[in-house]
């Protein structure tokens, strides 16, 4: 009889032992697997890297556009068609600071530009008056497609004879980061000059003029490498200062146009500058 009694206290005691273990362990969290660790995370195409702020310098070297842009150039227009892979006209692009499509134009020196708004004259098709000498220019067409990748590449054109020799001069550094244009005199203060790191470029103006929003900013600035390759669009980082923030992708020399509109007037301000 005793021996039956212990062996049932036996059996109870692993009983309650074996389920105090088991709550133990059901009551630790599950780890999350890896199906949905993704989710939520907002990926943004490269479409979209002119947004509020522009692009801050990212490279879009290795991503591919689903956008083609093909110009045309007669005697007194531009003349800009966008078709996507099917061949279809890409008809609906996204208003970027209060433009569909903003159009920017040097020459193989990068000594002229021009910022230019050509309007919608057919689906896909976008047309702008232009006054250019004869030489050779780039033109890159900056848009933001609702539904498709897009990415701003040069697109290499000319007018007129030129010497097929033609090839641009090395850029002059310049010395001071101070300039005057039509009386008003801007310097420019980077925060540093290093490649792939954040860089600020504030701009400030001794005069104090009256600074006047601008295609929806207090300002715009273009950057180019010497090549006239990588094309680098930023907006200030507020309303109310003209300081923007952008990234070298790779060290080099590069060509910086500053807009600010005071008066009735754009004022464009270059500077070159080299990134260590």
């Amino acid at each position: 009889m005793k021996k039956w009694i212990f062996s049932a206290i036996g059996y109870l005691l692993v009983v309650i032992i074996g389920y105090s273990v088991y709550a133990a362990f059901s009551s630790q969290p599950v780890e999350e697997t890896n199906v949905n660790k993704h989710e939520g995370h907002n990926e943004t195409g490269s479409n979209n890297g002119h947004g509020d702020h522009g692009n801050h310098g990212e490279s879009e070297e290795h991503k591919e556009s689903e956008v083609n842009v093909e110009l045309n150039v007669t005697s007194a227009k531009l003349n800009i068609l966008l078709t996507d892979k099917e061949n279809q006209p890409v008809e609906e692009l996204e208003i970027n600071h209060e433009k569909l499509l903003h159009l920017i134009i040097v020459d193989e020196h990068l000594e002229q530009y021009y910022h230019l708004h050509p309007e919608e004259v057919a689906p896909g098709i976008y047309e702008v008056d232009h006054q250019l000498t004869d030489g050779v220019y780039k033109a890159f067409v900056d848009i933001k497609p609702k539904s498709l990748e897009y990415v701003t590449k040069p697109v290499e054109f000319t007018i007129g004879e030129v010497n097929e020799e033609h090839s641009h001069a090395s850029l002059q550094v310049d010395t001071e980061l101070q300039r005057e244009v039509n009386g008003v005199v801007t310097i420019l203060e980077p925060s540093s000059l290093k490649a792939n790191e954040p860089v600020t470029l504030s701009y400030t103006f001794p005069s104090n003029p009256e600074l006047q929003p601008y295609l929806g900013a207090l300002g715009h600035v273009v950057i180019l490498d010497e090549s006239g390759t990588n094309y680098i669009h930023v907006h200030p980082l507020s309303d109310n200062e003209t300081i923007f923030e952008t990234l070298f992708p790779a060290a080099g020399i590069y060509k910086i146009w500053g807009e600010f509109q005071i008066g009735e007037e754009v004022h464009v301000y270059p500077f070159t500058i080299e990134v260590k």
